[in-house]
């Protein structure tokens, strides 16, 4: 049922991304989804393939994001590492289950998944279409931006900061999972993201 990871398949995020591109500078890469990505699968749901004491987990469980991760999908989901969310300082992301959280909760986890099946190779060939990068759209309605540095692909958030996925393409029942070394901050409200900013 798994095949290899060589298709384009950012369709998904690019149908999804359909408006923002608008206001984007036109270096937006809007690669083809293919069958072969499409069937690409694993035997476990997302939800039940991350470790079940993992803090992204955890605050997936507290807002019902897990049910999601176990539905149908397909997503894919960039899972901070642990040691990541430790270095966010404050925030909700020191008390996920405080339901007075569970909005801005909800809103960052969902900046952490796309819709589709994005393997890395796609993401790479993206990036390689759109000139040294790619928007990506996300479940949340904001998008990231791919690029380069060296032989990583780096997620670029709404305030600059940047995550270099570290394991890449562990598929899924219901899509696939990359580990990344950073948690990614969503714009706040009315904040508009750094990507879709001109940057001259």
């Amino acid at each position: 049922m798994l095949k290899t990871p060589l298709p384009l398949c950012l369709c998904a995020a690019a149908l999804a991304l359909g408006g923002c591109n608008q206001s984007d500078t036109g270096n937006t890469a809007e690669p083809d989804q293919s069958s072969e990505a499409t069937d690409a699968a694993g035997e476990q749901t997302i939800a039940a393939s991350l470790a079940q004491d993992s803090r992204f987990l955890a605050a997936a469980r507290a807002v019902g994001l897990d049910a999601t991760l176990a539905g149908p999908g397909p997503y894919t989901v960039l899972v901070p590492s642990d040691e990541a969310f430790g270095q966010v300082e404050g925030g909700v992301l020191t008390d996920t289950a405080n339901p007075q959280n569970r909005g801005e909760v909800t809103t960052l986890l969902t900046y952490h998944i796309l819709p589709g099946v994005i393997l890395a190779e796609d993401i790479g060939q993206a990036i390689d279409n759109g000139q040294g990068r790619a928007v990506l759209a996300t479940m949340g309605g904001e998008t990231l931006t791919a690029t380069r540095e060296g032989d990583n692909i780096v997620l670029g958030d709404s305030g600059g900061g940047k995550a270099t996925i570290t394991q890449a393409d562990m598929k899924k029942s219901n899509g696939v999972v990359h580990n990344i070394d950073r948690v990614l901050t969503p714009p706040q409200p009315g904040q508009a993201s750094e990507q879709e900013s001109p940057t001259g």
